[in-house]
């Protein structure tokens, strides 16, 4: 419970966290150090100090108490000064109440030591530099003293704590300087790996430890593998569509030289829907290649120009919520055949599809939502492999899709760092597919 909360403001960064490793030693031991040492040490020779000028206070305290008159006690004070090396006025005048800095680490222990050791203390300033000023209750009057603070205490203590913590920060300093190039070339591993996964190829270099160039050099010989795979299907899917469009060609030539009749008919219903797989294994292809560079583009011009183009083309799409989230990079080609494949598909099942914009903490949205009869929970992760067909959550009587739409959404999201979510329109009641794209 205790670590669930202490997480929370722990830094979760790499360079934040070896700070921290960094960091948190150096001050422990000074803390630890400061500690022992001035407890122990400085308030031993402390104690030590001071019970001697507690005994000499004492004694002209008492010598001063016995003499008959003030002249007889300032004669008796000018036989001792020289002896006692102090400086002393009576009567005088002196502070009202105990006083002392606050780095002052010795100061308390000090002021207790002379008033349990000399009777008659009033009051003792440390706050004069280098000097313990003291007010003692006399017969004759308050008695004001001035002596050496080296002479009570180890003199300055806190400058070996400065000197610790500028040591501590000066090393600190220099070890993170080093770290810091250990921790960069993980770190540009980490934006190279991050890049390709929103499909972009950022150049990388081997650099750092052996540990970090394996995994660097396995990085890189991935994301080659990964690069020529997707070459490969990409030219092979579009040879097997290019290559199938001649025959079929040749055979919508040869249908129209057949008599009309209901023969002829079935037989173009069949060559166009093996068109219309060659067209879907296309777009499939064309989304798995991801074309072009990311662009600057405005999300809320490219849901309006998706929501006319479905209008022209006969589909209701109305327009809900629009974040205004300004100019994101993006393939606006795939990202806009991702969105027209959720419209489509919102289109053929349901009468009523709102497109909607909306902005998460590091995420962009397009939310195409529809009033039809939706996927089932259990059938959503089927739902967006390729040619996968729901019979019983989508009637298929209402189209004739080859199961490639949500297939190619989710390739398109997934190369942009993001996933295709389906879900449930909470006020339509159909689908709710939300196109999510990494900002």
């Amino acid at each position: 419970m205790f670590w669930s909360w202490l997480k929370q403001f722990l830094p979760r960064g790499l360079y934040g966290r070896a700070a921290m490793i960094l960091i948190v030693p150096v001050v422990s031991i000074q803390l630890f150090v400061s500690v022992v040492f001035v407890q122990r040490h400085f308030n031993g020779i402390t104690v030590r100090m001071t019970a001697a000028v507690v005994s000499e206070l004492d004694y002209l305290t008492r010598q001063v108490n016995a003499a008959p008159d003030v002249e007889a006690a300032n004669t008796t004070i000018a036989a001792l000064l020289e002896a006692l090396s102090l400086r002393v006025d009576l009567p005088g005048e002196g502070p009202d109440e105990d006083a002392k800095w606050l780095s002052d680490f010795t100061g308390g222990l000090v002021t207790r030591l002379l008033r349990e050791g000399v009777d008659g203390v009033q009051a003792v300033d440390l706050r004069t530099l280098g000097l313990v000023v003291m007010s003692i209750h006399t017969k004759h009057g308050p008695m004001v003293l001035e002596l050496k603070r080296a002479r009570v205490s180890a003199s300055a203590p806190h400058q070996l704590l400065v000197l610790m913590v500028v040591a501590g920060l000066l090393l600190t300093i220099v070890s993170y300087l080093f770290l810091r190039n250990q921790l960069k070339p993980i770190r540009r591993l980490a934006l190279a790996s991050e890049a390709f996964g929103k499909g972009q190829v950022v150049p990388y270099k081997l650099a750092g430890a052996t540990e970090v160039r394996s995994a660097g050099k396995a990085f890189l010989d991935m994301r080659g593998r990964i690069e020529r795979q997707m070459e490969q299907r990409t030219l092979m899917l579009s040879g097997v569509s290019h290559d199938l469009r001649t025959p079929l060609t040749r055979m919508r030539l040869e249908l129209s030289l057949l008599d009309e009749g209901e023969a002829r008919a079935a037989l173009e219903r069949d060559v166009a829907d093996m068109e219309r797989l060659v067209d879907e294994f296309l777009s499939f292809a064309r989304s798995d290649a991801l074309e072009g560079e990311p662009e600057m583009v405005d999300p809320l011009a490219l849901a309006r120009d998706l929501a006319e183009n479905a209008a022209r083309a006969g589909q209701v799409v109305s327009l809900g919520r629009m974040a205004n989230v300004g100019p994101m990079p993006m393939r606006p080609g795939p990202v806009a055949r991702a969105v027209e494949n959720l419209l489509s598909n919102a289109n053929r099942y349901g009468s009523d599809v709102r497109l909607s914009v909306i902005t998460g903490r590091r995420d962009l949205r397009f939310v195409v939502e529809d009033d039809g009869p939706g996927i089932a929970p259990a059938d959503r992760d089927q739902a967006v492999k390729p040619f996968a067909r729901l019979d019983a959550a989508r009637n298929q009587d209402r189209g004739t899709g080859v199961g490639l739409g949500l297939a190619i959404a989710d390739d398109i999201a997934r190369g942009h760092g993001g996933r295709l979510k389906l879900g449930v329109s909470e006020d339509l009641g159909g689908l709710k597919a939300e196109l999510i794209l990494v900002r």
